[in-house]
Parts: structure tokens; sequence; C-alpha cells
């Protein structure tokens, strides 16, 4: 079992009076001027703890101006209020208060005792302000945050409302502190380690005056021990150029080393030391490992040559919409690794602090991503409009709060930006026909030509050279849709790797195109799968929409769960991880998706309002691709056969079987056997077994053999009449508990195609945070005590403690404690 680390640090530095400032905040949809001032009245606001996220509150409708690609919730405008305190402390005047919003969609403005403290565009940054000159000492203060998502559409997914991340009120003795984000370790795996602290100071205070200055730094094991420290006297000559960092190096002898398989991590405490006296302190996470992408052998680490076997993930958490709950943040990343993933791509902006601390503990390597478009918008109101002004704000600030993480080995500067053209404007076109025209290929006039550097490629140059001003130590790439040499992105020679976002016919001339590059497939698959619904014949392949310029519709709104499916620019997962498995130079995937997520629901419109793409449901609950991977990435064995067995008699089914370190599987119906599969031998192919059979009731059986030797064997019986409501718990976490409901027959077979109202009452101080079944098409709210299972399964979320009551129409109550 993995376990993950709530760090009070955000990951990057911590002090003895920094306070996570997440209770008592007050919140009211609406607007008025008014809202800013500390008078005003708001005693008749909404009470709630923070992070939060008003729009997965509300009702899916095709009216909600997001639309389907947005998750069809609603927008807005809400301000949140809170009351705090300030106590007078004579031994520190000089105090200095600083307040860090770790994420707000989007748009926000802060005030303090109503003074307009700092704006903020872009949704998914980090951002601190020095609350000083406006902080009562000694008295109520109040801070209000106007938070405005009422331009809509302004992403191509859900992106949440509100301020969705933690908020941190840190309270420094002495103007002259360490920067924030200001210290920067990098270490070797011969134990080398490489400090560099800058240090900050409002330019409107006298500095104190002093003898001494130093800075002091420890490293401290996964035990917490001592194993190294060091220390620098600074010159107060230093002083007068803050900016420039203070650098100490020490040496760990015989490091633990950093990996995917032992995550294993170190601390690195620097300490400001005034005439003997500490008046600051930054706590960072740091690791010992050695990576490299070869255009040759692709990726190494630690002197090992593997795949990078990656995921995209969103941010939302399903039924719980944007907001940041650690324990869903873990429950997701331990699903993934249990599947044998050991990446995660950040898609397409800067991720939570948390995700970063998890992956740095879980052992997930990470590909660190700033914006999903540059000058030229891809929706109405998107980041585009802001990205003149904020950019290199924005993106500087990703790269000085996670450069210390042991998981990021990668940047990447952007994700299918239409800069990759000379002109492929999408202001005109629907979010679907955007999403569809970015794979749909593109005249050569529209690329770039060998005579001048475009300005699209400058801009390239220009990102890269703004991450590289605050990081050298990892390679920069970007998810480009157009493979050809003269994508302005590839044209600017800024690019360390390689980076294509699927058109897998084209992997095949990239040692050709691009001589000495290293590749990576930065986005990959986006094959359309529904879990527990299957479209036969299963071997013939099904491609929603046909081409990117033509509708799509089914009655259904679902997609097949056999590996049978995919999206007009993209494949079947075993088509592309077959290339990816047998192509040394392709440094490894980050297939589309690892969880369904909201908004984007290719290839429908409402009342579909979250995807088909995820290896795992929205629920949580994994599709059977899910086992493919699980085959091939660990050494689990696995037999994994499906669909199930609750059909019309003498109806033709195919049978699949995902199966590992056996050579042959035998499928049974009842007793009888349906043949022998081997991968090697057709019907077989390279990943799954496949069986036409015709349907009778009763049970079907696989048995996996190694060498004639049994090696696992997995049963289905024919599930009868709905019997009983099961209570399953999916996951405990130190907040929150996810349950999963299931409708069974009386041998405790779950119902297939079950679709029954649960109706749920809890006791004590027991709450329900969340409902959700992995349905694309459900519209029922989130946020209630009722939900309608889907094929036969449900999930509900909890917190607190007391006991929980479940029921259905014609059946016994269902409890657990």
């Amino acid at each position: 079992m993995f376990t993950y680390i709530i760090v009070l640090y955000s990951g990057h530095g911590i002090s003895r009076d920094r306070q996570l400032f997440d209770d008592g905040w007050l919140f009211l949809l609406g607007d008025s001027v008014q809202m800013a001032q500390p008078d005003y009245h708001d005693t008749h606001w909404r009470s709630l703890k923070l992070p939060h996220d008003w729009a997965v509150e509300g009702d899916f409708s095709v009216d909600n101006p997001s639309g389907a690609g947005g998750g069809a919730l609603p927008g807005g405008i809400g301000w949140y209020r809170k009351h705090f305190h300030i106590s007078g402390n004579t031994k520190f005047p000089s105090r200095r208060f600083y307040i860090q919003f770790d994420g707000v969609y989007m748009n926000s403005v802060v005030y303090v005792n109503g003074h307009k403290v700092g704006y903020r565009p872009y949704g998914y940054s980090t951002f601190e302000y020095d609350i000083t000159p406006f902080i009562h000492i000694g008295a109520d203060n109040v801070i209000a945050v106007r938070v405005d998502n009422s331009d809509q559409p302004n992403s191509r997914w859900y992106s949440g409302c509100g301020i969705y991340r933690h908020v941190w009120l840190t309270e420094k003795e002495s103007p002259l502190r360490i920067a924030h984000w200001g210290t920067f370790v990098t270490t070797d795996v011969k134990g080398k380690v490489h400090i560099e602290t800058r240090l900050s100071a409002p330019s409107d205070v006298t500095m104190p005056q002093f003898s001494q200055l130093k800075i002091h730094a420890s490293i401290y094991d996964g035990g917490n021990n001592l194993v190294a420290e060091t220390s620098s006297r600074i010159m107060k000559s230093a002083l007068l150029t803050l900016s420039k960092p203070l650098k100490v190096n020490a040496t760990v002898h015989r490091p633990h080393l950093w990996s995917v398989e032992h995550p294993y991590l170190y601390k690195v405490k620097v300490e400001l030391i005034v005439d003997g006296q500490v008046i600051d302190t930054e706590t960072t996470t740091t690791g010992f490992r050695h990576f490299r992408f070869d255009a040759n052998t692709g990726f190494w680490l630690n002197g090992k040559n593997m795949k990078i076997n990656g995921v995209c993930m969103h941010h939302d958490l399903g039924c719980l919409g944007a907001a940041l709950y650690e324990d869903a943040l873990h429950r997701q990343l331990l699903r993934l690794k249990e599947m044998g993933a050991n990446a995660i791509r950040c898609s397409h902006n800067p991720p939570s602090p948390e995700l970063l601390n998890m992956c740095d503990s879980m052992g997930f390597i990470v590909m660190d991503e700033s914006f999903d478009m540059w000058r030229r918008r891809k929706t109405k109101n998107d980041y585009a409009r802001f990205f003149d002004q904020w950019h290199e704000r924005d993106l500087t600030d990703l790269v000085l709060r996670d450069r210390n993480h042991p998981s990021v080995m990668m940047w990447s500067i952007g994700n299918e930006v239409l800069e990759q053209w000379s002109s492929a404007d999408a202001d005109t076109l629907s979010l679907a026909q955007a999403n569809l025209i970015l794979n749909a290929g593109h005249d050569a006039s529209q690329l770039a030509n060998d005579t001048v550097m475009s300005v699209n490629s400058l801009l390239t140059r220009h990102l890269c050279e703004i991450v590289r001003r605050y990081d050298t130590t990892r390679p920069i790439t970007a998810g480009c849709n157009e493979t050809s040499p003269d994508n302005h992105l590839f044209k600017s020679g800024a690019l360390d790797i390689i980076g294509f976002n699927y058109h897998r016919h084209d992997i095949k001339n990239v040692p050709k195109n691009f001589p000495g590059k290293p590749f990576l497939m930065s986005e990959s698959v986006s094959a359309l799968q529904t879990r527990g619904y299957y479209m036969m014949p299963s071997d013939s392949v099904y491609q929603a929409p046909k081409e990117w310029w033509l509708p799509y519709t089914d009655p259904s709104y679902k997609c097949s769960a056999y590996d049978n499916m995919h999206a007009s620019w993209s494949s079947t997962h075993e088509q592309t991880w077959d290339i990816v498995k047998h192509t040394p130079y392709c440094s490894g995937q980050f297939i589309w998706t690892g969880f369904d997520y909201l908004g984007e629901p290719t290839p429908y419109g409402y009342p579909a309002r979250s995807s088909y793409f995820g290896i795992i449901d929205l629920a949580g609950f994994p599709k059977d691709i899910y086992y493919m991977y699980q085959s091939e990435w660990t050494t689990k064995t696995v037999l994994h056969l499906f669909p199930h067995w609750n059909w019309l008699p003498g109806q033709n089914i195919d049978m699949w079987c995902y199966y590992n370190h056996a050579d042959e599987v035998e499928l049974f119906i009842n007793g009888k056997s349906m043949g022998v599969r081997r991968k090697s031998v057709a019907p077989s192919t390279p990943y799954h077994a496949l069986w036409h059979v015709v349907y009778e009731p009763g049970e079907v059986k696989v048995v996996s053999r190694l060498h004639g030797m049994k090696i696992a064997e997995q049963t289905i019986h024919t599930a009868g009449t709905p019997d009983r409501l099961r209570l399953c718990c999916d996951y405990a976490g130190k907040e929150l508990t996810f349950y999963r409901i299931e409708v069974v027959d009386k041998d405790g077979n779950i119902c297939p195609r079950a679709a029954l109202p649960v109706f749920m009452k809890t006791t004590g101080t027991l709450q329900i945070v969340g409902v959700d079944n992995g349905l694309q098409t459900s519209t029922e709210r989130f946020q209630a005590d009722h939900i309608t299972t889907f094929n036969g399964k449900a999930l509900v979320v909890l917190r607190g403690k007391g006991t929980l009551t479940a029921q259905t129409y014609d059946m016994p109550a269902a409890s657990v404690e």
C-alpha cells in the first residue's frame, strides 16, 4: 500500500509561522463592489472550509454557457470573505504578513481591509501577496476575494469555480527573509548537494542593523536524521543585490536514490541567521537521481533504460469537482500506480502542489505543463487574452515553485498551441470543431521555412529562455500535433525533446526528421470507452467521428469498452502501446487519459457532460482496458475476462481476456471448452485473447497456463434478479471514505445491467460529500443523497463519523459504520 504525505509547506518551503488558512471562510454567489469593504454585512453568507468549487454544486444544463465541453455546469461571480485577528507582538515590531493562494479559478482580486492587494487572471497559478501594509495589528481584519468565472467558455474542459486549492498565511519576524520560492536545490547521484538561496526585503523598509549574517543548511534523510550540514557567511555588500542567489554546498555520503520503485526523499532546511538568531527558515524536499533522454535508446533513470508509462490527467476529482481533496487525489494516483503507471502529465496547466508532493513520495515521473494556448485562442474567453501581459509571470512562478521536486523531470511550455502553424485560427469555430481541427492536418504553406525565423519560433525560444533562466537541470518539451520538422515550435530549435501528440504513423520518421533529438509521445491514444458497454463484433474498430468535420451520433450516447473505439485522430490502446513498446528511441507515452474527467465529452454533445477517454471512469472504477496495461506494466499475475455473462440466449458474444505470465488461455462455458488461445496464434492479438461464442446462462471460466501448469483462473456467473445492495469500502483516507454501492443477486454476483435509484441517509457527523456512477450522460447532481446505479455500481464519498444507510425499492436497506 502506498501512502501519501500532506506537507504543510506545499512542496516548497515552510517556516514556523506558516499556517493553513482554509477554515472560517464565508461565501456568496453574486457581485457587489461593497463586498470588499470590511464593514460589509456578511452574517447571512454561507460558512465553509476551503478548498471550494461552487460550480460542481450546481445543476447540469444545456443552457450553462460553459457548454458540454466545460462540463455543462454553471459559472458566474462569487465572493469569499474571512475575518481574522492579528495579535500585537512587541517583541517583533517589524513583522511581515504574506498570503498565498495555491489556485483560484479565475480572475481573482484580493482585498485586505478594503484595500486592493492584487489581481491574478490565470486560474492555475499559485501566487503570494505581501499584505503587511493593510493589516491592523491587535485588531480584527477582513480579507475578501472576488472570483470571476462568468466569461465562458474559457477552457476546453471543466475548470471549476472559486478558491479551489489551499490558502496559507505566513508571518515573518523580519522584513529581510528568504524570498518566496527562493531556495533551489540540485543534487547528483554521488551525493553532492548544491543549494542556492535568494533573499528579499520590501523596498520601503529600513533594514535592521546587524553584525553577522549567514545561511545555514541542514539535510535530513527519510528517517529525519541529520546527514549533512553547511554554512556560509554573507557579506553586507550582498544585500545590495538581493536578486543574486547565495550558494552553499554539502555532501551526503552514499545517498539513497530516488526512483519510481523506491522514491526516497530527503529534506533540506535552510536558515537565515542574524547575529546568532534564526530569523527565517525554509524547508524543501529533494531527491538524488540521474536521468537522461537519449535520441537512440529513450529514457534512462539512474542508469536503467525504461519506458515512461504515463497518463495525462486533468485536475478535477470527479464528483468533487476541482476542489482539492488530498484523499481523492491519492486515491486516483494509487489506482494508477496499481495499474503500473509511472508518470503523470499535468495537462494542460500548473498542477496543485499536493499532486507533486504525492508524485515525489509515490514514485511518479512528472511532465509539468504551463499553458494550453499562447496568443491564439481556442475558446472565446480563454487565457490567450491574458497571455501577452501575464505569460512571463505565470511561467516563472511555475518553475520557481516546482523546481525542487525530484518527480519533475521535464517542463512543457504548451499543448497543441495554434502557433505551430503560420495561421490556424479557431476563433470562429465551436469548441468541438476547435478541438478536432488541431489534429486535422494543415497545408504546407502554414509551416515554417528556412529563410527567416518566424514570430512563432521566436516566441517558442522566448518561453524556453524563461524556463532556463531559473532551471537548466531539466529538458523542455511541448505537446505538438503537427509532426513536420517545419512546425514553428520545432523549427525554433529550442525544444530539448520532440513531443508528438498522436500521429503514431509518423513515429517511424522521427530519426530522419529530428536527428539527434530525444522523442516522446507527449499525448497518445484517445480511445473512447463507457464502462460495461460493449459493441460487437469486437474485432471491428469504430472511429467516432469518422472524420473531424463530420458529426457523430448514436442514441446510446455510449462508447464500446472493448478496445475497439477511438476518436478520428487517434488509435486503440493496443495499437499505440505496440509501437511504443517496440520503438527503442521512443522514451514512452502519456495516454489520454488516466481518468475520465468533467467536460470534453467527445464524440458527443449534451447530455454527455464528461469524457470517455479515461482508462478509469469518473467514479474511479477501472474499465476493462486497465487490466491490459496492468498485464504489460506490472509483475502482478493478471487474468481478466470480460464482458459480463448476462445476455439473451443464443446471442453471439465476444469474450476477451487480458493475461500475462502464461503462454495460453482456455475458455469454458458451463464446463465445455471453447478453445485455447495463444498470443502468437490467431485469432489472438499480442495483448488479448478473443473467442466468438454463443451465450447460454450459467458460467464462463478462463484458465491461464504456462508450460501446461495452471497459473490462474477466473469465473463469471450469470447474475440473477437484483436481490440487495452491497456497500464496499473502496478507499479509506484521512478525511474522506469512498464506498462502492453494488447491486447484487442472492448469490452475491453483481447485476451488470442494474440501474436502480439508491437513497441514502447518515447519522452522527457523517456527511455525504459527493455521489457518482461513472455514466457520462448522468445529469444527477453530484452533491445529493441519492444516485442511480450504472451497470450495477455507484459511488458515495463520505466525511465524518456515523452510519450510512442505503436503500432502494423492494430490497432491504444496507448499512455501514
